[in-house]
C-alpha cells in the first residue's frame, strides 16, 4: 500500500532521515518508536508532503506521490493525526469532522453528511456531536483528532503519540478504538512513547533513532534487542 525508498532528509547537519526504506501492506498496523529527535514525526512529514525528501521516493498505491502536495497526498488516501489536537475550537464536534470531510476528503455535502455520522459512532463522539470542540476534554480531543483524519476517507493512517497524557484506563479506551478502526481495514502506522499501548495493536514495529532504521521486525523481538535496550537507557544494556 505504501513504499519508501531510500528517503533522505536533512536541515543542514541535522539528519532527519538517513536512507529510510519502509513498508505497509494493506490493513497491516506498524509501530513506530524511537527516543526523541529520532526522526519520527519528521517521517510523517515526509509521507504527508509537509516537507520534501532531498532524495528518494515515495510509493503508493503503486504511484509516485513524491512531487505532490499535502492536499493531494489526502485526498488519494493519506490521513494524519497531529500530537496536540488543535481543532476548530468554536466550531462544533460534527462540524470540525464536516471540514476534514468536505476539505480533506473532497466529498460533496450528500457524501459526507452520513460519513461524518459514521465517524462519530465509531470513535466514540456520537453523544457529543454538537459539543464546541474547544469544551472537550483530553480523551475527547484526542477522540476528534483521530475522527477528524478518519473523515478524509484514509487508506492508510498515520498516528503521532495519540495515547500521549492519557490515563491507563482512557489509554485502553483509545486502544480498543484504533482496533476497530483497523478492523475495517485502515493501514496503520502508528508513533508512541506510551509502548504498551502500541504493542497491544501493532503486528510490527521499526526503531529510528538519528533518522535511521536501527531495528525491524516481530515486536517482540525487538523490543528483546539489545541494541533497541541501549538506545532507550542510554547505557549498554
Amino acid at each position: 500500500m505504501l513504499e519508501l525508498k531510500a528517503i533522505s532528509k536533512a536541515f543542514g547537519a541535522i539528519v532527519v532521515a538517513s536512507d529510510i526504506d519502509l513498508t505497509l501492506s494493506p490493513a497491516e498496523a506498524l509501530g513506530v518508536i524511537g527516543p526523541n529527535g529520532a526522526g519520527k514525526s519528521s517521517l510523517f512529514n515526509l509521507i504527508t508532503g509537509m516537507v520534501r525528501p532531498d532524495s528518494g521516493r515515495i510509493i503508493l498505491d503503486g504511484n509516485d506521490i513524491t512531487h505532490l502536495s499535502a492536499e493531494a497526498r489526502c485526498r488519494a488516501g493519506i490521513g494524519r493525526s497531529f500530537q496536540i489536537p488543535l481543532p476548530f475550537e468554536h466550531l462544533s464536534v460534527f462540524e470540525n469532522l464536516s471540514v476534514a470531510a468536505l476539505f480533506g476528503g473532497g466529498l460533496s455535502e450528500a457524501e459526507a453528511i452520513p460519513l461524518c455520522g459514521r465517524t462519530l459512532a465509531l470513535t466514540g463522539l456520537e453523544a457529543k456531536a454538537n459539543r464546541l470542540a474547544g469544551s472537550l476534554p483530553l480523551l475527547d480531543r484526542k477522540r476528534l483528532e483521530l475522527a477528524r483524519a478518519l473523515a478524509t476517507c484514509p487508506r492508510t493512517l498515520l498516528l503521532d503519540e495519540i495515547a500521549g497524557g492519557l490515563t491507563d484506563a482512557e489509554c485502553h479506551e483509545l486502544i480498543a478504538t484504533i482496533r476497530t478502526i483497523h478492523a475495517e481495514g485502515i493501514g496503520i502506522i502508528w508513533i508512541e512513547h506510551v509502548v504498551h499501548a502500541l504493542l497491544a495493536v501493532v503486528q510490527r514495529l521499526i526503531v529510528l533513532d538519528f533518522g535511521r532504521v536501527v531495528a525491524q521486525g516481530a515486536p517482540a523481538d525487538v523490543m528483546r534487542s539489545n541494541e533497541v535496550q541501549t538506545i532507550y537507557m542510554g547505557v549498554p544494556a
